[in-house]
């Protein structure tokens, strides 16, 4: 577990922030109290079986897999959400949560925990300061549009505005 563990932390980091990039939001870092605490809670979802949340003092994102996890996959099925994330009304949906945990702007730290036994995995990711507060504006100020939806905006506005 010992290398190939911290070739999943690195590709679990690297992968948030390659998206955390794209919504312009800062980096995280690994916390590695937050690995201990997601290893932990990864190892006992493995023993019951179940996908679920603990009830820490952190945001969280789980993952489940009847085969061995991708890091990249991981974070891409929780970021895929963004399919439905309306940027016209943000706020907290649970078809959501795990997208906008991944580009929370305020978010500055992460830690990752993965449990496998060859056939079933899970994987952990928790964060510091959580995502998803909804108090007013919070989701505005910390769930940004994607660059790529922010171009297209701003050359449909240029466009009304050359030819109107």
């Amino acid at each position: 577990v010992g290398s190939s563990y911290s070739s999943f932390e690195a590709e679990f980091l690297e992968t948030h922030n390659a998206y955390r990039k794209q919504h312009g939001a800062p980096p995280l870092t690994i916390n590695k109290n937050l690995c201990r605490s997601s290893q932990e809670w990864a190892e006992y979802l493995l023993s019951i079986r179940t996908l679920m949340h603990s009830s820490g003092e952190y945001g969280e994102n789980v993952y489940y897999a009847w085969s061995s996890a991708s890091k990249t996959l991981t974070v891409e099925s929780w970021y895929s959400e963004i399919k439905d994330y309306n940027f016209g009304r943000p706020g907290f949906t649970s078809k959501t949560g795990h997208f906008t945990q991944v580009v929370w702007k305020d978010t500055k730290e992460v830690g990752v925990g993965l449990a496998t036994d060859g056939n079933t995995t899970f994987v952990v990711g928790q964060y510091l300061p959580a995502g998803n507060i909804s108090n007013a504006g919070y989701f505005e100020r910390n769930v940004l549009p994607h660059d790529f939806v922010c171009c297209k905006k701003l050359a449909s506005i240029r466009n009304r505005i050359v030819f109107s």
